[in-house]
């Protein structure tokens, strides 16, 4: 198997789970940030708002860039998005993290198709 298709298998994989998992960690967000279930709940929210604003925007402004290191720019920021949310002290920092996490859907759209159709 290519060393390539291996690192988009990982980073789907890595993608989706950070995509779904606050779902079921809503309950454990409450107890531990102090927070209501539906300011929990915004997590998801503020998570899907931010891939419905970011996706269309950065394919718009990003047009003409290459796509290779679009892609790698925002796979830093959701990196960053994951580092942030995970060390998060506060549940203000967590949602920042989160909302820096959607970044994964910039790419997807941005790129303008898959990886594996690059020159």
């Amino acid at each position: 198997m290519s060393p390539a298709l291996i690192a988009l298998a990982v980073a789907a994989f890595t993608i989706g789970t950070a995509e779904f998992v606050m779902i079921g960690l809503v309950p454990d967000v409450v107890r531990d940030l102090t927070v209501t279930i539906p300011q929990a709940g915004l997590l998801v929210t503020g998570y899907a708002l931010a891939v419905t604003v970011g996706a269309p925007t950065v394919t718009a402004l990003t047009g003409r860039l290459p796509r290779r290191g679009l892609v790698v720019g925002l796979m830093g920021l959701f990196t960053l998005g994951n580092l942030l949310g995970g060390a998060a002290p506060s549940y203000e920092v967590l949602l920042a993290g989160r909302i820096v996490n959607a970044a994964r859907a910039w790419w997807r759209r941005g790129s303008r198709g898959s990886p594996l159709q690059w020159s």
